[in-house]
C-alpha cells in the first residue's frame, strides 16, 4: 500500500513539474539556480573536490545532484534536480503511509495524507524545482517510520536493529538545518514511548542514544569540514541583514511563523491539525501498541528553525513555513487514521475537500510561487552585464562571490560560462589573496553584488578600501550587479 501511493503521488508531481517548467517558473527561486551552480562546483571548478561541497548549505542534497548536473542540459534546467524533488516527495508519502498503516491499519489516513500534502499549491511547487524542502520532508518523515518501526520490534523482540533509523536521521541532519530540532523531537519522542512501555528512565535513554550515533557523526564532519574550508567551526551569520522587525523579540518571531503558516495553507488545514494532535496525544495515554504514532508531532519541531532565524533579524521569508505545512497534513492524517473505521473515510474526504475548495493545487499566485520571483526584475537588469561579458570575455577568470551571485553564475551558463571560469570562495587560499591584497594579480574581471542584502563581501571590500580596485574600469552595470574589467589589459 505505502509504495502504490508513493507512485500515486509521483504521477501528479511530474505532471506539477512540467506545468511549472512550461510556464518559465523552474528556476525562479535565485536558491534553486544556486543549489544547482553548488552541487556542479564539485567537479567543476578552479579547484575541485570536497572542499567544494562548502559550509553554509547543508550537503546532502548537492552529493546527491554531484553528477547528474554535469550534464550541462540537467544543469541548465534543473532537470536533474527537480527529479530528486519529485522522488523525494513520493518516498515522503509512502514513508507516511507505512508509517499509519503499520499502526492502525488505516488506508483512508495514509491516502489523507498524501492527498494532504500535494494538494497545497506551495509544496506542489516547490517539489516541481531544484529546492531542497522536498528532500527534507522525504527524509523526515522515512526517519519517524523507521524509528517508529524500530520502536515496535523492540517492543516485540527485546532489541532490533538501530542502524537503519540512525541512518535516516543522518540523512536528514545533512539535508536542512530544521531537521535538526525535528531529528532531537523524534529522539525525545521515542524516549517518551519506551517510558510508556514500561523501560525505566536510564535503560530508555541508553536505548534511545544509540539513534543519536550516526547523525551525531554526520554533523561533526559537517562542523570539520567547516572549519577546514572556511575556518568557522559553524555558519551562523554574514548572509543577511539584520532587519526584521522580530529582531530580539521572540514573540513577534513566533508571530511570524505562524503567520506564514496560515498564509500558506489557511485555517482549512491548520485547525483540524490542532485537533489532530489533541487525537494523537489521547490515543498514546491509551494504547501502548499505537504510541509510536505520537513520533508525528515532531514535524512541528521545523518551527523552531525560522524562529530562531527571525530572532536573530533574519529577513521575512514565507518559505520558511513550509515544513509546518507537511507538519499539519501528516498530523491530521494520523488522525484520521485513529478514528472509527466508519468515520476515516468520511473525515478524509472531508478535509480534503476543504482544502481543495480554500487552496488550488496549481496556482501560479501562491505565496512561494510569489516570493520565488523576487529576483525577477534584476535578472532582467543583469542582462546588461551580461551582454558585455558575451561580447568581451577573453576566457581569464572572473572573480564573483559564490554566495551572493550563484544564481547569476548559473544564468551566464546559458552564455557556455561553467563554473571553472569565476573564481569563487570555494577556491580557498587563492580567493583569499585576491581578496586581501587586491584581484588584479588573479583575474581581469570582477562581478559585484552592490545592493542585494547590503552588498556582497567585494562590495564591501572596495567600499573599505579604495585600492581593492585599482586598476579596474566598471564597464557594465545592472540588476544590481557592477562588472569591472582590468586596464590596461594584462599581459
Amino acid at each position: 500500500m505505502a509504495l502504490a501511493i508513493a507512485a500515486g503521488t509521483a504521477v501528479p508531481g511530474i505532471a506539477a513539474a512540467l506545468f511549472y517548467a512550461r510556464a518559465g517558473l523552474t528556476l525562479a527561486h535565485f536558491d534553486a539556480r544556486a543549489h544547482l551552480v553548488v552541487a556542479r562546483r564539485i567537479v567543476d571548478s578552479l579547484m575541485p573536490g570536497w572542499q567544494q561541497i562548502g559550509a553554509v548549505w547543508l550537503p546532502l542534497p548537492h552529493v546527491l545532484n554531484m553528477l547528474p548536473v554535469q550534464v550541462d542540459a540537467w544543469y541548465r534546467t534543473g532537470a536533474s534536480a527537480t527529479a530528486i524533488s519529485i522522488a523525494s516527495m513520493a518516498v515522503a508519502a509512502g514513508a507516511l503511509a507505512s508509517f499509519i498503516v503499520r499502526r492502525t491499519g488505516s488506508v483512508a489516513g495514509a491516502a489523507a495524507g498524501a492527498v494532504l500534502m500535494m494538494a497545497n499549491p506551495n509544496v506542489l511547487y516547490l517539489q516541481s524545482t531544484p529546492m531542497t524542502e522536498p528532500l527534507l520532508f522525504g527524509v523526515t518523515l522515512l526517519s519517524i517510520a523507521t524509528t517508529a518501526d524500530w520502536l515496535d520490534e523492540l517492543d516485540q523482540h527485546g532489541s532490533a536493529r538501530w542502524h537503519g533509523p540512525s541512518l535516516t536521521l543522518a540523512a536528514a541532519c545533512l539535508t536542512r538545518y530544521e531537521a535538526w530540532p525535528i531529528c532531537a523531537a523524534i529522539g525525545g519522542l521515542a524516549f517518551v514511548v519506551l517510558m510508556r512501555r514500561g523501560l525505566n528512565a536510564i535503560t530508555a535513554g541508553r536505548t534511545v542514544a544509540r539513534l543519536a550515533i550516526y547523525p551525531a557523526i554526520a554533523v561533526a564532519i559537517f562542523i570539520l569540514n567547516s572549519r577546514w574550508t572556511v575556518g568557522s567551526w559553524f555558519v551562523s551569520s554574514g548572509f543577511f541583514v539584520a532587519e526584521n522587525e522580530a529582531l530580539g523579540q521572540p514573540l513577534v518571531a513566533w508571530d511570524q511563523v505562524r503567520e506564514g503558516l496560515y498564509r500558506l495553507s489557511g485555517v482549512a488545514t491548520v485547525w483540524p491539525a490542532y485537533a489532530a494532535a489533541l487525537v494523537v496525544l489521547v490515543a498514546f495515554a491509551r494504547d501502548r501498541a499505537r504510541a509510536p504514532l505520537v513520533l508525528v508531532l515532531a514535524l512541528v519541531a521545523a518551527a523552531l528553525l525560522p524562529c530562531y532565524a527571525y530572532y536573530q533579524g533574519h529577513p521575512f521569508r514565507i518559505r520558511y513555513s513550509i515544513p509546518l505545512v507537511v507538519a499539519c497534513a501528516a498530523i491530521t492524517a494520523t488522525a484520521i487514521a485513529l478514528l472509527p473505521r466508519f468515520a476515516q473515510l468520511a473525515a478524509a474526504a472531508a478535509v480534503v475537500a476543504v482544502t481543495v475548495w480554500h487552496v488550488s493545487p496549481l496556482d501560479q499566485r501562491a505565496p512561494i510561487v510569489v516570493e520565488s520571483q523576487r529576483d525577477a526584475a534584476n535578472a532582467i537588469g543583469r542582462r546588461a552585464v551580461t551582454a558585455y561579458l558575451a561580447a568581451h570575455w577573453d576566457g581569464r577568470p572572473i572573480m564573483m562571490s559564490m554566495g551572493s551571485l550563484a544564481h547569476y553564475m548559473h544564468d551566464l551558463s546559458r552564455q557556455r560560462f561553467a563554473i571553472h571560469d569565476f573564481l569563487h570562495e570555494g577556491n580557498g587560499e587563492v580567493w583569499e589573496s585576491a581578496f586581501e591584497y587586491g584581484p588584479r594579480a588573479y583575474v581581469r574581471w570582477v562581478a559585484i553584488e552592490e545592493s542585494a542584502e547590503g552588498g556582497d563581501a567585494l562590495f564591501q571590500r572596495a567600499r573599505d578600501d579604495q585600492r581593492f580596485l585599482r586598476g579596474f574600469d566598471r564597464v557594465a552595470e545592472g540588476g544590481g550587479v557592477a562588472l569591472y574589467r582590468a586596464t590596461p589589459p594584462i599581459d
